[in-house]
């Protein structure tokens, strides 16, 4: 169900901003970080995407079943051998 609200452009400092009425924000699951941008002449604010959430827990999972190891074995090349020094 899509709700409209009227608002007000208030000043904050240097800036300007509105104020989101927290059934709005519950509706559309925005958080406190957020990407702004413009899109045709209209303001968009969305959740910041969060592409690596739950990595460390799945991560863990995987150490723990064993699933972590290599796939291909480790390839030393001469140059490897010879030239490079830690």
């Amino acid at each position: 169900m899509s709700v409209t609200v009227r608002g007000h452009i208030v000043k904050i400092g240097n800036s300007q901003g509105i104020r989101i009425p927290k059934a709005l924000l519950e509706q559309s699951g925005i958080g406190t970080d957020v990407e702004i941008e413009v899109q045709h002449q209209t303001l968009v604010i969305r959740s910041v995407k969060q592409p690596r959430l739950g990595w460390e827990e799945a991560f863990s999972a995987m150490a723990a079943q064993g699933d972590d190891a290599l796939l291909d074995e480790e390839l030393t090349t001469d140059w490897e051998l010879t030239e490079w020094e830690w």
